[in-house]
Protein backbone atom coordinates (compact mmCIF):
# COMPACT_ATOMS: atom_id res chain seq x y z
CA UNK A 1 0.00 0.00 0.00
CA UNK A 2 2.84 2.39 0.86
CA UNK A 3 4.57 1.80 -2.45
CA UNK A 4 1.29 2.22 -4.31
CA UNK A 5 0.76 5.58 -2.63
CA UNK A 6 4.32 6.68 -3.39
CA UNK A 7 3.89 5.62 -7.02
CA UNK A 8 1.13 8.20 -7.32
CA UNK A 9 2.53 10.97 -5.12
CA UNK A 10 6.32 10.64 -4.75
CA UNK A 11 7.87 8.01 -7.06
CA UNK A 12 11.40 9.31 -6.39
CA UNK A 13 10.96 8.52 -2.69
CA UNK A 14 9.57 5.10 -3.55
CA UNK A 15 12.55 4.40 -5.83
CA UNK A 16 14.99 5.36 -3.07
CA UNK A 17 13.27 2.99 -0.67
CA UNK A 18 13.09 0.21 -3.28
CA UNK A 19 16.81 0.60 -4.00
CA UNK A 20 17.63 -0.10 -0.34
CA UNK A 21 15.54 -3.28 -0.47
CA UNK A 22 17.00 -4.32 -3.85
CA UNK A 23 20.57 -4.42 -2.54
CA UNK A 24 19.75 -5.56 1.01
CA UNK A 25 20.62 -9.09 2.12
CA UNK A 26 18.52 -10.95 4.70
CA UNK A 27 20.07 -10.88 8.17
CA UNK A 28 20.57 -14.66 8.28
CA UNK A 29 23.05 -14.34 5.38
CA UNK A 30 25.39 -12.28 7.49
CA UNK A 31 25.02 -14.26 10.72
CA UNK A 32 26.29 -17.79 10.15
CA UNK A 33 25.73 -19.16 6.66
CA UNK A 34 29.37 -20.24 6.54
CA UNK A 35 29.20 -22.31 9.75
CA UNK A 36 31.97 -24.90 9.81
CA UNK A 37 29.55 -27.69 10.67
CA UNK A 38 27.64 -27.13 7.42
CA UNK A 39 30.84 -27.16 5.40
CA UNK A 40 32.24 -30.32 7.01
CA UNK A 41 28.92 -32.15 6.66
CA UNK A 42 28.92 -31.44 2.93
CA UNK A 43 32.51 -32.56 2.38
CA UNK A 44 32.72 -35.76 4.44
CA UNK A 45 34.59 -34.11 7.29
CA UNK A 46 37.18 -32.27 5.17
CA UNK A 47 36.93 -28.46 5.63
CA UNK A 48 39.48 -27.87 2.87
CA UNK A 49 42.47 -25.54 2.74
CA UNK A 50 41.31 -22.06 3.82
CA UNK A 51 42.33 -18.94 1.94
CA UNK A 52 41.69 -15.21 1.90
CA UNK A 53 41.83 -12.97 -1.18
CA UNK A 54 41.70 -9.19 -1.08
CA UNK A 55 39.02 -7.82 -3.43
CA UNK A 56 38.90 -4.04 -3.45
CA UNK A 57 38.53 -2.99 0.17
CA UNK A 58 37.24 -6.31 1.50
CA UNK A 59 38.50 -9.82 2.24
CA UNK A 60 36.91 -12.76 0.43
CA UNK A 61 37.35 -16.09 2.19
CA UNK A 62 37.09 -19.61 0.85
CA UNK A 63 38.59 -23.06 0.78
CA UNK A 64 40.06 -25.47 -1.75
CA UNK A 65 40.25 -29.26 -2.05
CA UNK A 66 42.27 -31.68 -4.13
CA UNK A 67 44.88 -31.16 -6.83
CA UNK A 68 44.68 -30.62 -10.57
CA UNK A 69 42.82 -28.25 -12.90
CA UNK A 70 40.71 -25.76 -10.94
CA UNK A 71 36.89 -25.81 -10.76
CA UNK A 72 35.34 -22.75 -9.12
CA UNK A 73 32.05 -22.83 -7.19
CA UNK A 74 29.97 -19.64 -6.94
CA UNK A 75 26.83 -19.46 -4.80
CA UNK A 76 23.84 -17.18 -5.36
CA UNK A 77 22.21 -14.25 -3.60
CA UNK A 78 21.89 -14.85 0.18
CA UNK A 79 23.78 -18.13 -0.25
CA UNK A 80 27.17 -19.41 0.89
CA UNK A 81 29.91 -21.67 -0.38
CA UNK A 82 28.75 -24.62 1.71
CA UNK A 83 25.67 -24.96 -0.51
CA UNK A 84 27.81 -26.08 -3.45
CA UNK A 85 30.20 -28.30 -1.56
CA UNK A 86 28.23 -31.50 -2.34
CA UNK A 87 30.05 -31.21 -5.70
CA UNK A 88 33.48 -31.37 -4.04
CA UNK A 89 33.96 -35.15 -3.46
CA UNK A 90 33.01 -36.14 -7.00
CA UNK A 91 35.16 -33.47 -8.63
CA UNK A 92 38.16 -34.20 -6.43
CA UNK A 93 37.71 -37.90 -7.21
CA UNK A 94 37.98 -37.10 -10.92
CA UNK A 95 41.27 -35.28 -10.43
CA UNK A 96 40.12 -31.67 -10.13
CA UNK A 97 41.05 -29.02 -7.60
CA UNK A 98 37.87 -27.40 -6.27
CA UNK A 99 37.84 -23.77 -5.11
CA UNK A 100 34.80 -22.36 -3.29
CA UNK A 101 34.38 -18.93 -1.72
CA UNK A 102 31.86 -16.61 -0.10
CA UNK A 103 30.96 -13.49 -2.09
CA UNK A 104 31.24 -10.07 -0.39
CA UNK A 105 28.75 -9.65 2.49
CA UNK A 106 28.10 -13.40 2.42
CA UNK A 107 29.25 -16.15 4.76
CA UNK A 108 32.66 -15.40 6.23
CA UNK A 109 33.70 -12.74 3.71
CA UNK A 110 33.97 -9.06 4.50
CA UNK A 111 31.33 -6.46 3.64
CA UNK A 112 30.57 -5.13 0.21
CA UNK A 113 31.23 -1.52 -0.76
CA UNK A 114 27.91 -0.36 0.69
CA UNK A 115 28.06 -2.21 3.99
CA UNK A 116 27.80 -5.67 5.56
CA UNK A 117 24.30 -6.46 4.31
CA UNK A 118 24.69 -5.14 0.78
CA UNK A 119 26.38 -6.32 -2.40
CA UNK A 120 25.83 -6.49 -6.16
CA UNK A 121 26.43 -8.56 -9.28
CA UNK A 122 29.61 -6.61 -10.16
CA UNK A 123 30.99 -7.39 -6.68
CA UNK A 124 30.21 -11.09 -7.17
CA UNK A 125 31.97 -10.99 -10.56
CA UNK A 126 34.98 -9.10 -9.19
CA UNK A 127 35.33 -11.67 -6.39
CA UNK A 128 35.26 -14.53 -8.91
CA UNK A 129 37.88 -12.82 -11.08
CA UNK A 130 40.15 -12.15 -8.08
CA UNK A 131 39.92 -15.73 -6.78
CA UNK A 132 40.69 -17.13 -10.25
CA UNK A 133 43.66 -14.77 -10.56
CA UNK A 134 44.93 -16.09 -7.23
CA UNK A 135 44.29 -19.81 -7.77
CA UNK A 136 44.87 -20.29 -11.48
CA UNK A 137 42.96 -20.77 -14.75
CA UNK A 138 39.39 -22.03 -14.55
CA UNK A 139 38.87 -25.47 -16.00
CA UNK A 140 35.21 -24.91 -15.12
CA UNK A 141 32.85 -22.68 -13.17
CA UNK A 142 29.77 -24.00 -11.37
CA UNK A 143 27.39 -21.18 -10.43
CA UNK A 144 23.97 -21.07 -8.77
CA UNK A 145 21.16 -18.56 -9.22
CA UNK A 146 22.41 -14.95 -9.29
CA UNK A 147 25.95 -16.33 -9.22
CA UNK A 148 25.29 -17.48 -12.79
CA UNK A 149 24.72 -13.87 -13.84
CA UNK A 150 27.99 -12.85 -12.17
CA UNK A 151 29.83 -15.70 -13.91
CA UNK A 152 28.40 -14.67 -17.29
CA UNK A 153 29.41 -11.04 -16.70
CA UNK A 154 32.95 -12.10 -15.74
CA UNK A 155 33.20 -14.25 -18.88
CA UNK A 156 31.90 -11.37 -20.99
CA UNK A 157 34.55 -9.12 -19.45
CA UNK A 158 37.38 -11.49 -20.38
CA UNK A 159 37.56 -14.28 -17.78
CA UNK A 160 38.28 -17.63 -19.43
CA UNK A 161 36.83 -21.00 -18.48
CA UNK A 162 36.86 -24.39 -20.17
CA UNK A 163 33.27 -25.23 -19.19
CA UNK A 164 30.41 -23.55 -17.35
CA UNK A 165 27.53 -24.97 -15.33
CA UNK A 166 24.57 -22.76 -14.43
CA UNK A 167 22.15 -24.15 -11.86
CA UNK A 168 18.77 -22.37 -11.61
CA UNK A 169 20.19 -19.27 -13.34
CA UNK A 170 18.57 -15.85 -13.46
CA UNK A 171 18.28 -14.60 -17.04
CA UNK A 172 17.92 -10.88 -16.52
CA UNK A 173 17.90 -8.46 -13.57
CA UNK A 174 15.66 -6.23 -15.69
CA UNK A 175 12.93 -8.87 -15.81
CA UNK A 176 13.44 -9.49 -12.10
CA UNK A 177 12.97 -5.75 -11.51
CA UNK A 178 9.51 -5.98 -13.07
CA UNK A 179 8.68 -8.91 -10.78
CA UNK A 180 10.13 -6.94 -7.85
CA UNK A 181 7.79 -4.04 -8.71
CA UNK A 182 4.75 -6.33 -8.78
CA UNK A 183 5.65 -7.85 -5.41
CA UNK A 184 6.19 -4.48 -3.72
CA UNK A 185 3.21 -2.87 -5.44
CA UNK A 186 4.70 -0.01 -7.40
CA UNK A 187 4.32 0.91 -11.04
CA UNK A 188 6.28 2.30 -14.00
CA UNK A 189 7.09 5.70 -12.50
CA UNK A 190 8.89 4.18 -9.52
CA UNK A 191 10.38 1.35 -11.60
CA UNK A 192 11.93 3.76 -14.08
CA UNK A 193 13.59 5.71 -11.27
CA UNK A 194 14.67 2.52 -9.49
CA UNK A 195 16.35 1.28 -12.68
CA UNK A 196 18.31 4.51 -12.98
CA UNK A 197 19.39 4.30 -9.33
CA UNK A 198 20.51 0.68 -9.68
CA UNK A 199 22.47 1.45 -12.85
CA UNK A 200 24.13 4.43 -11.19
CA UNK A 201 25.18 2.35 -8.19
CA UNK A 202 26.65 -0.56 -10.18
CA UNK A 203 28.14 1.68 -12.87
CA UNK A 204 26.60 -0.14 -15.83
CA UNK A 205 23.29 -0.31 -17.71
CA UNK A 206 20.91 -3.11 -16.78
CA UNK A 207 21.36 -4.70 -20.21
CA UNK A 208 25.00 -5.45 -19.34
CA UNK A 209 23.65 -8.18 -17.02
CA UNK A 210 21.22 -9.77 -19.49
CA UNK A 211 22.55 -13.34 -19.67
CA UNK A 212 20.88 -14.40 -22.96
CA UNK A 213 22.24 -11.26 -24.67
CA UNK A 214 25.72 -11.89 -23.24
CA UNK A 215 25.70 -15.32 -24.87
CA UNK A 216 24.64 -13.84 -28.20
CA UNK A 217 27.37 -11.20 -28.09
CA UNK A 218 30.32 -13.25 -26.82
CA UNK A 219 31.42 -16.78 -27.68
CA UNK A 220 30.91 -18.84 -24.54
CA UNK A 221 32.46 -22.18 -23.54
CA UNK A 222 30.38 -25.37 -23.47
CA UNK A 223 27.65 -24.78 -20.91
CA UNK A 224 25.26 -27.01 -18.97
CA UNK A 225 22.10 -25.41 -17.59
CA UNK A 226 20.07 -27.27 -14.96
CA UNK A 227 16.73 -25.83 -13.88
CA UNK A 228 13.72 -27.26 -12.08
CA UNK A 229 10.11 -26.90 -13.18
CA UNK A 230 9.08 -26.29 -9.54
CA UNK A 231 11.55 -23.44 -8.94
CA UNK A 232 9.61 -20.68 -7.16
CA UNK A 233 12.55 -18.30 -6.84
CA UNK A 234 13.63 -18.14 -10.49
CA UNK A 235 11.24 -19.61 -13.08
CA UNK A 236 12.43 -22.36 -15.38
CA UNK A 237 11.67 -19.97 -18.27
CA UNK A 238 14.89 -18.14 -17.35
CA UNK A 239 17.01 -21.25 -17.85
CA UNK A 240 15.21 -21.99 -21.10
CA UNK A 241 15.83 -18.44 -22.37
CA UNK A 242 19.56 -18.71 -21.70
CA UNK A 243 19.80 -22.14 -23.33
CA UNK A 244 18.00 -20.89 -26.43
CA UNK A 245 20.31 -17.87 -26.73
CA UNK A 246 23.66 -19.56 -26.06
CA UNK A 247 24.77 -21.76 -28.99
CA UNK A 248 27.13 -23.63 -26.66
CA UNK A 249 24.49 -24.47 -24.04
CA UNK A 250 22.52 -27.60 -23.32
CA UNK A 251 19.54 -27.62 -20.96
CA UNK A 252 18.44 -30.25 -18.47
CA UNK A 253 15.10 -29.71 -16.73
CA UNK A 254 14.29 -31.55 -13.50
CA UNK A 255 11.05 -31.90 -11.56
CA UNK A 256 10.24 -31.48 -7.87
CA UNK A 257 13.62 -30.16 -6.68
CA UNK A 258 12.89 -26.43 -6.48
CA UNK A 259 15.61 -23.81 -6.30
CA UNK A 260 18.11 -25.22 -3.78
CA UNK A 261 17.55 -28.98 -3.59
CA UNK A 262 19.16 -29.11 -7.01
CA UNK A 263 22.49 -28.43 -5.31
CA UNK A 264 22.43 -31.61 -3.25
CA UNK A 265 20.44 -33.97 -5.44
CA UNK A 266 22.78 -36.90 -6.29
CA UNK A 267 21.55 -37.16 -9.88
CA UNK A 268 22.24 -33.46 -10.51
CA UNK A 269 25.61 -33.58 -8.75
CA UNK A 270 26.63 -36.60 -10.82
CA UNK A 271 25.51 -34.96 -14.08
CA UNK A 272 27.50 -31.81 -13.31
CA UNK A 273 30.64 -33.79 -12.45
CA UNK A 274 30.28 -35.82 -15.67
CA UNK A 275 29.86 -32.68 -17.76
CA UNK A 276 32.94 -31.02 -16.27
CA UNK A 277 34.87 -34.25 -16.86
CA UNK A 278 33.94 -34.11 -20.54
CA UNK A 279 31.25 -36.79 -20.49
CA UNK A 280 27.61 -36.58 -21.52
CA UNK A 281 25.61 -35.84 -18.35
CA UNK A 282 23.12 -38.57 -17.49
CA UNK A 283 20.21 -36.38 -16.44
CA UNK A 284 16.68 -36.56 -17.75
CA UNK A 285 14.77 -33.59 -19.06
Amino acid sequence: MAFGLLERTAPAVGARWAERIWFRLPRRTVRAAHAAGQVRAATAGDPGRPFTVRVGATDVVGASWGEGPAVYLLHGWAGHRGQLEPFVPGLVGRGFRVVAFDAPSHGGSGPGAFGPRSTSIPEFAAALEAVVAEHGPAEAIVAHSLGSVAAAVALCDGLRAGRVVMIAPMASPASYARYFARVLGFGPRTLQRLTRRVERRVGAPMRHFDVPEIGRAVQMPPTLIVHDRADRSIPVADGIAIAEAWPSARLRVTSGLGHRRLLREPEVVGAVVDFIDGKEPALGG
